[in-house]
């Protein structure tokens, strides 16, 4: 890689200490704190739902920013401390974020199932809408009784992103199973997260969280710095998680990604291996190490980090990727179901199949907005 020269209309050009590092970990203990204390308030009330929301939303940016920057400065901060603090913050923000996660799956599953049906725009209430289908599908037979995942169903040979084509002559048999699959689909789905939301709930009354709690407690009024850090200057490690990043890209296959049709990735989907996909994995790696380099450039920017339009869409793009491949891998867990109809199944197998088509169309909006970044650099 070509050494970089300091730009010095850039104010990262200037030096930025340890001192910087600690100023934005207080912060961000601060905005923790706050937000502690506004879900503990309005927790509890039907009244303050949203606000309790928002705050869990709050509490998970704050625990990933702090978690981000122990872990890429950590040779500027006390050893022991970072090490134990750091993954408990991964941990909190990972509970945190299961009930969401699992309410913009079942929406965006639904609404493919729609679209793809030809229902048009989702009813008001799903739930009622469906539930006459998912009582007859309990106790359909499939293949005989036997379980299986949906028969392959073909993709069609557009590029990625591009305009889909009209729907396929089946559309009568997709419209059958669709309601039966989106019943499965909420059922399932809604369990888990009702399920993530006790989870959380006893998390956030727990020991262990107190035990963080009063961790970042102590952060928002004193960083444990290394000795030689509050004069240590911190663009070289920020450098050095832009380049993990870098590297991480590198190693992708972006030609792959231009490809309108991947074969492997469909079958695998369809196997029985319940397993996550292996082709998902390096980009999932980079989605964290582009968050990484964010945050980093938030650190040197004292938290107000100018907006980098290339960087949001190739953020954007891999999220987009990390919520296709995870509402594939859900429709392809669903048509595991014992005992389901074969319409159910078949409609379950075009969900996994758009699931899937949208990774791939993902893979390009990031492969096209990272050579766009990667010009504008050069």
């Amino acid at each position: 890689m070509a050494q970089r020269h300091p730009d010095p209309t850039d104010p990262t050009a200037q030096a930025v200490t340890g001192d910087a590092l600690a100023g934005y970990l207080r912060a961000r203990a601060t905005e923790f704190l706050r937000a502690l204390r506004t879900h503990r308030e309005t927790g509890g009330t039907a009244s303050g739902a949203q606000e309790s929301v928002d705050a869990a939303l709050l509490l998970r940016r704050s625990a990933r920013r702090i978690s981000a920057s122990l872990h890429t400065f950590r040779p500027l901060l006390d050893p022991d401390w970072s090490e134990e603090l750091r993954p408990e913050l991964a941990w909190l923000s990972g509970t945190l974020k299961l009930e969401h996660a699992y309410e913009a799956r079942l929406e965006r599953l639904l609404q493919a199932l729609n679209r793809l049906s030809g229902a048009g725009a989702l009813p008001a209430q799903p739930v009622a809408v469906m539930a006459a289908g998912a009582l007859t599908d309990a106790g359909a037979a499939h293949n005989g009784g036997r379980t299986g995942a949906p028969a392959p169903v073909p993709l069609t040979t557009a590029p990625p992103g591009a305009a889909r084509p009209a729907p396929a002559p089946e559309r009568g048999s997709l419209t059958v199973g669709a309601a039966k699959a989106g019943a499965l689909l909420d059922r399932q789905l809604t369990l888990a997260r009702t399920r993530a939301h006790s989870t959380a709930l006893q998390a956030l009354g727990s020991s262990r969280f107190h035990a963080v709690a009063d961790k970042v407690a102590l952060l928002a009024s004193e960083v444990p710095l290394a000795p030689a850090a509050p004069g240590a200057e911190l663009r070289p490690l920020a450098t050095a998680a832009e380049e993990r990043l870098t590297q991480a890209v590198a190693a992708l296959p972006l030609l792959t990604a231009g490809h309108p049709y991947n074969a492997e990735a469909l079958v695998h989907g369809l196997s029985p291996d319940p397993s996550p996909h292996p082709q998902d994995g390096p980009w999932h790696q980079v989605r964290l190490l582009l968050r990484l380099h964010r945050y980093a450039r938030e650190v040197l920017h004292g938290g107000n980090s100018p907006a980098d339009l290339r960087l949001l869409t190739a953020g954007q793009a891999l999220n987009r990727h990390r919520d296709a491949s995870e509402a594939a891998a859900a429709a392809a867990q669903a048509a595991r179901t014992p005992r389901i109809a074969p319409a159910t199944a078949y409609a379950l197998g075009v969900l996994h199949a758009d699931q899937r088509h949208e990774v791939e169309a993902a893979r390009f909006a990031f492969q096209q907005a990272w050579q766009k970044q990667t010009v504008g650099a050069s």
